[in-house]
């Protein structure tokens, strides 16, 4: 094996989950236990970093891991934005499973793993998208994880609103047109910033934005002023890329760099920046003036989401482990207020919310029903205007 990843086969086959539930599952059937139906929920108690609120992703993967095996899922619809308690503090299942045990015990690992790594993925790009406000954000994060990881962290990330992602196969799985700029390489290559931007202009398709790497060799502002000479109209932007050993107040330089090249008359010029940004550096430097923001490590080493799958009911009796709540559940969102509640499954249909008295809406639906997908899988694009409409209720908490 030349590359360590495993296949869709593999994680199909249970190959990839811890090793005790396989010998659960071996007691099980060893024990006469291994008819057992119970319900198992997907829950997180607290999340990563203070966050108030995430957005779920890997509902889709899910779907397909679990498809064929006789099973019941239900789920929040990809996409959604949640909290982990409700307005009564109790934990909110995200994801809810019926079934007999031993046909899903080994599904767990890989259940939680696709979960887990791409909803926080997802929740850093949409927190990203909160602090960029309506200016451009493109993911340049798969260079930072395995290459295996690629199209799911862009595509995470894209759900999550950046605007555009960087990988030639997420774009193409997704249907879209991979963004980039140019690299140091190519400019050191050509041993000339002018030759190398020129070569750019000349060679690229013309619907590719003309963006021009500033900080090879010299300063910022001297860089800058030399492409915007050398393209003229044709030159979009230009990016600073400058490493945090030399930044300084990164932005100063861009607001350096705006005064000089309005300056001389090229006011269309964007400025478009990357390395090591977060959502403070994003916030500071659009208040700078920059126009655009390339991210990498922080979306795709975004803090995993700590999910975990509990038992809640065997044989139709409500169970639990000490610190969860036993029994089937159903979640309900006010469409009003964003309150939402959870109650047994034996309370009232569509309760009155608690804070508006709205008539509150179910957010759990049918996802797998006896082993089939029944429920619509959308396309990343309508995900991310789901996500993104979604984000203007909620406020972004540094």
């Amino acid at each position: 094996m030349s590359f360590y990843y495993a296949t869709e086969e593999e994680i199909k086959r249970g190959e990839t989950t811890d090793i005790y539930f396989k010998r659960t599952e071996q007691i099980l059937e060893a024990k006469g236990l291994d008819n057992i139906r119970v319900v198992a929920e997907v829950t997180v108690g607290e999340l990563p970093e203070n966050w108030s609120w995430a957005v779920l992703t890997g509902v889709e993967e899910l779907a397909a891991l679990i498809e064929n095996i006789p099973v019941n899922v239900y789920s929040m619809p990809e996409g959604t934005i949640f909290t982990p308690r409700d307005i009564n503090g109790t934990r909110i299942p995200i994801a809810i499973i019926e079934g007999v045990y031993s046909k899903f015990a080994s599904f767990e690992t890989p259940l939680l793993g696709f979960l887990c790594q791409s909803s926080g993925i997802t929740t850093t790009a949409a927190r990203i998208r909160k602090a960029a406000g309506s200016k451009l954000v493109i993911s340049f994060g798969a260079r930072r994880m395995h290459p295996v990881l690629s199209t799911m962290i862009d595509r995470s990330a894209y759900i999550g609103g950046v605007d555009a992602i960087s990988c030639i196969l997420a774009a193409k799985k997704m249907g879209l047109e991979p963004s980039g700029t140019m690299p140091h390489s190519l400019i050191i290559l050509f041993g000339d910033q002018i030759e190398a931007w020129k070569a750019f202009d000349e060679v690229v398709a013309e619907n590719i934005p003309r963006i021009a790497l500033v900080d090879t060799y010299f300063d910022e502002k001297t860089e800058a002023i030399m492409a915007a000479e050398a393209l003229g109209e044709r030159l979009w932007g230009i990016r600073l890329d400058t490493p945090g050993s030399r930044k300084g107040d990164f932005g100063e330089i861009i607001r350096e760099v705006r005064w000089e090249l309005q300056l001389r008359g090229y006011q269309h010029v964007k400025i478009f920046t990357s390395g090591a940004l977060n959502e403070e550096a994003i916030i500071k430097l659009s208040k700078a003036g920059a126009d655009g923001f390339g991210v990498g490590t922080r979306i795709s080493n975004a803090p995993t989401i700590n999910f975990a799958l509990d038992i809640v009911e065997k044989e139709g009796k409500p169970v639990a482990k000490r610190g969860k709540y036993g029994g089937l559940k159903r979640v309900w969102r006010c469409q009003k207020c964003r309150s939402d509640l959870v109650s047994v499954i034996k309370s009232e249909e569509n309760p009155k919310c608690p804070k508006c008295n709205n008539t509150m809406m179910p957010l759990l639906k049918p996802l797998i029903e006896n082993g089939k997908i029944v429920a619509e899988l959308p396309h990343p694009k309508k995900i991310r205007e789901k996500v993104v409409e979604q984000l203007k209720n909620y406020n972004l908490e540094l």
